[in-house]
């Protein structure tokens, strides 16, 4: 019964590596297909696809930025997203990625990310606010002088704490294109790890319940072959 129960919890690893295989691909390819296409962002634009490129005229609300805490590069280094909202040319506002900047000396002494408030039109994907894998109890409000430190605040949260609720439908976040101004680091690429890894470890899974069950047969073989035992 242990070898029965070991069995088809290996098994079942290995579909659900398997499922989340395919869930990555379908998110890799959304990635890299994003940019076929790019929909200007209006008052009225709907909710897009997930990672659709975009466009949106307006001017950044300098004076109102968040700091995503507990961000890393590529390289594995702690750091801060730059959030900054977007106020869109004929109401509505956005909420924009500017990219990644490392932690400053210390966590009291937080690193100037200036922007200025002039008219422009920016570019970049649709995606969504960054969300941690387990919540861990109910975090504090936010709460001024800014830019504000968060870790993984919601759009509820964001909005309690800028107090504007007029906010597009369109995305969630934008990040914004790496060839854009005043932005940080941006290598933006889809999240996770890429489905040949899930594939990989569902091969591993299975793998051992092969071995599993190699064993528990070879093992029973030499026991009933014993002299004295009756099969």
């Amino acid at each position: 019964m242990v070898t029965l129960l070991l069995l088809l919890l290996l098994v079942a690893l290995g579909r659900w590596q398997l499922r989340r295989a395919d869930e990555k691909r379908v998110l890799f390819e959304a990635f890299d297909k994003g940019t076929d296409v790019t929909t200007a962002i209006g008052p009225r634009t709907q909710a897009l696809p997930r990672y659709q490129h975009v466009e949106a005229a307006g001017h950044y609300d300098g004076t109102r930025q968040i700091l995503v805490d507990n961000m890393t590069d590529a390289d594995g280094h702690a750091g801060y997203f730059v959030i900054t909202p977007f106020a869109l040319t004929g109401g509505g506002w956005l909420l924009v990625n500017r990219g990644w900047i490392p932690l400053g000396p210390s966590r009291r002494q937080l690193p100037e990310v200036p922007v200025d408030g002039d008219a422009r039109t920016l570019r970049g994907r649709a995606d969504h606010l960054p969300s941690p894998g387990i919540h861990m109890g109910t975090p504090a409000p936010l709460r001024p002088p800014f830019p504000v430190v968060a870790n993984f605040p919601s759009r509820a949260d964001i909005e309690s704490l800028i107090l504007e609720h007029d906010w597009s439908p369109a995305a969630e976040l934008v990040l914004l294109d790496p060839d854009q101004p005043d932005g940080y680091l941006r290598r933006w690429q889809a999240p996770g790890f890429p489905p040949l890894r899930h594939i990989a470890y569902a091969v591993q899974w299975f793998g051992l319940a092969g071995a599993l069950a190699v064993i528990y047969v070879v093992t029973n073989l030499r026991r009933s072959k014993a002299p004295g035992v009756v099969a």
